[in-house]
């Protein structure tokens, strides 16, 4: 066995799709532990009205909730039921369409959280 093969590794495969770079398996089958952390910010949920960007169209954007992965998009899912709109979760922000800031502040500070509207 020549030194090259030693070193060389799958990177992406037809069978399987795109390979996990630490444990080499195909990214559906993953056993790393390369989960995300959940933010470790001041311990404050903040609650703001965003339509930069948007077409001038609202979106209620929650930021800082300390609850990372399947968790946080369960959260959000409920959230988005609640105030009856869509919307999305996105790199630890939960995103819903409309203005929904009191509903949803109302919501998570009944989790027990300390809930904070920024913005204007």
């Amino acid at each position: 066995m020549n030194n090259s093969s030693k070193t060389a590794r799958l990177v992406y495969s037809t069978e399987g799709g795109r390979m996990c770079p630490e444990c080499r398996r195909p990214q559906v089958q993953c056993v790393c532990a390369r989960r995300p952390e959940p933010p470790a910010g001041d311990g404050k949920v903040r609650v703001w009205r965003e339509s930069k960007g948007r077409g001038g169209k609202a979106v209620t954007v929650i930021k800082g909730v300390p609850l990372a992965g399947e968790a946080l998009a369960e959260l959000g899912k409920q959230l988005r039921t609640a105030c009856g709109s869509g919307g999305t979760v996105k790199d630890g922000v939960i995103e819903i369409q409309g203005d929904h800031c009191d509903r949803v502040i109302e919501r998570l500070q009944g989790r027990g959280w300390s809930v904070k509207r920024a913005g204007g």
